[in-house]
């Protein structure tokens, strides 16, 4: 059994294509709409009762780069995340995730290990403020563009000035979103929810671009945030006191959870009757919508007869008998008046309103006494959002113990600390996953000088994400010192956005001879070998946070992954005795660990020293049971 090679050119090697994937779910449910490997669309629209539309007059949402945008989501990409332990909290034991870099990119990568696996989207995007605008992407090459953006080429920089005059006012915008949220809808379980904040600029272009990602049927509804309790005092216009939240469901298996009654809701409730079921309120009785069935007459205890009203009654005429003898509807005024009782004890929660206001939740004033709290007094950002207003989020989203929650537009971290803290206050172990964009922050600007100065003062470079980091190790020692007897997950492991480890094909090489050369070694020379370890987890589709044991052997370093279900040694070199004694190490380790499925087996290929060595591995791995072997 020869080792199956993974080149830069190879399946394993990339991000999930999900064109690819979404041809073969095609072909499963209609085989017979392929011809020749291709899809007969003809075919494809009479199996699916439809004849076809000529018309281009469609409802819906188009602008210029909507196909460049949506082909951009499907685009694999060729990157890796390399692992950042020294700029990380807890590296050995936590399972938060904070990755800097592009986050087009990075949704990418994530695909294979963390599709259907996340329970709640929160993002704040950059609203469109006709301003500078820091995601341009490049649709040939996403990787360079985010290494102009680090490493601040000026045409890289900010290549793209969003304002009306260029013609692309909403357009550059939603090109930016588009593919985002496509990707994003893959990552959420069945019973997920994405909550996205916006303000009034792209309330409705952010409507219509959420009905085509994720459904119009999946609409959960707005909404209205109020942030701030101030008057604005625009000459004008409105005083504006509130932005929207937009929330989608993956599918119908979301449900939206109920809130804790307050004083407030129960102040309604009394008992004038001495009810022995307790405090109760009026309810209506009449149905909401015509139901000819639900029209009849109904008979008072004395025999009176009360007409229906114009839509009919709530209940058929056995419910409401039921009703009746139980009490829990009686009639009032000489039996003129019908009462329906909702008592108090049977109310497990409120159902969550639609406008949630600054008191409850917390106001944009609230989000920078809390950072100042945090940076010594310091405001390093103006536009973040409280703690209440996520946790809220959190709330209706059921978010609940073991769950993953995903801000891919990281910002101030807030997500983060709001996970951190609710985690402390119920012992729970909520995860979350934060990409970040390290924008350079420019004392120069006024707008950035606070932040700029936080990143200084706290000894890290001036970007955004790594003010986002330092918001949450300042978080962490806050919440460590408010509930020092919680010992769950208060750490991070941090990654960065680069090109694969693996090298690749140069197809118009000016130096052929050195080229080859190159090409023996697959891997980059200042790679390390952590580095190519976190690459083959996330091209496997494992979690970046998953099990990892590691035993020396021979001189050599050899990794368990996930119990078992993957053994890697990524050693540079390897003689033909030591790859014998890996080989026999890793088929004893196995049978310790006794992995449910399959065992998965991925070596360096350069490092072995002849194909001898390589021939008695493979043979020692298949005896032990271990099919899968992999070279990179």
């Amino acid at each position: 059994m020869p080792i199956e090679k993974i080149a830069a050119d190879s399946p394993e090697a990339r991000s999930a294509d999900i064109v690819q994937e979404n041809l073969e779910r095609l072909r499963e449910l209609f085989p017979e709409a392929f011809k020749d490997g291709d899809v007969d669309f003809d075919v494809l629209h009479q199996l699916l009762g439809d004849e076809g539309d000529e018309s281009e007059e469609k409802f819906g949402l188009n602008w210029h780069g909507k196909k460049s945008a949506r082909k951009l989501a499907l685009t694999p990409s060729a990157g890796t995340l390399r692992p950042v332990p020294e700029d990380s909290q807890d590296w050995d034991t936590t399972k938060n995730i904070v990755i800097e870099g592009d986050n087009l990119e990075v949704l990418k990568l994530l695909q294979k290990s963390y599709a259907g696996r996340v329970k709640l989207i929160y993002i704040d995007p950059p609203y469109n403020t006709g301003k500078d605008f820091v995601y341009p992407d490049n649709y040939h090459d996403s990787i360079r563009n985010y290494l102009e953006l680090t490493a601040q080429v000026e045409d890289g920089r900010r290549v793209s000035s969003n304002t009306e005059a260029s013609g692309r006012f909403h357009t550059d915008w939603l090109n930016m979103m588009y593919p985002r949220l496509r990707l994003a809808r893959n990552l959420l379980r069945r019973d997920g929810v994405v909550f996205i904040s916006i303000d009034d600029m792209e309330v409705a272009s952010l409507k219509f671009l959420c009905d085509e990602v994720f459904g119009a049927d999946n609409f959960e509804g707005f909404v209205i945030w109020q942030h701030s309790v101030q008057p604005k005092g625009y000459s004008g216009h409105f005083s504006v006191h509130h932005n929207f939240l937009l929330c989608y469901r993956r599918s119908d298996k979301f449900e939206l959870t109920s809130l804790p009654r307050t004083d407030e809701h129960n102040k309604n409730y009394s008992n004038p009757d001495n009810d022995p079921r307790g405090p109760w309120r009026s309810g209506d009785v009449r149905n909401a919508l015509y139901r000819p069935n639900l029209i009849y007459d109904l008979r008072t205890p004395s025999g009176k007869t009360i007409k229906p009203p114009e839509k009919g009654w709530r209940w058929s005429r056995d419910t409401m008998a039921a009703k009746i003898a139980t009490g829990e509807i009686v009639f009032a005024d000489d039996e003129t008046r019908i009462v329906r009782k909702i008592y108090l004890a049977g109310l497990d929660g409120r159902t969550p309103e639609t406008i949630w206001f600054g008191k409850e939740v917390g106001t944009t004033r609230q989000a920078s006494r809390e950072l100042k709290r945090l940076f010594d007094g310091d405001v390093p950002f103006d536009t973040a959002k409280p703690l209440g207003l996520i946790r809220r989020v959190f709330d209706v989203s059921g978010v609940e113990d073991g769950d993953i929650v995903c801000d891919f537009f990281a910002g101030s971290g807030t997500t983060a600390e709001a996970v951190m803290e609710m985690n402390a206050e119920g012992s729970r172990n909520v995860r979350f996953i934060l990409v970040q964009l390290p924008e350079v922050l420019d004392r120069a600007r006024a707008e950035q000088r606070s932040a700029a100065a936080a990143c200084e003062n706290a000894g890290r470079p001036p970007n955004l994400a790594e003010l986002t980091k330092e918001r949450l190790v300042r978080a962490r020692e806050r919440i460590g010192r408010q509930a020092p007897g919680f010992g769950g997950d208060l750490g991070f492991r941090t990654f960065r956005l680069d090109g694969s480890n693996i090298r690749p094909w140069d197809s118009t090489p000016e130096n052929l001879e050195q080229i080859l050369l190159e090409h023996e070694e697959h891997i980059l020379p200042e790679r390390t070998e952590t580095d190519v370890l976190y690459e083959v987890l996330l091209k496997l589709g494992l979690d970046l946070c998953v099990e990892t044991e590691s035993r020396e052997v021979a001189g050599l370093t050899v990794h368990s992954i996930g119990a078992g279900v993957l053994f890697a040694c990524l050693s540079p070199h390897m003689t033909a005795l030591g790859a014998e004694e890996v080989a026999t190490s890793i088929g004893e380790w196995r049978r310790e660990l006794s992995p449910a499925g399959d065992s998965t087996a991925v070596f360096r290929d350069s490092a072995f020293e002849s194909d001898v060595a390589k021939a008695n591995l493979v043979a020692i791995l298949e005896q032990a049971g271990i099919a899968k072997v992999r070279s990179l």
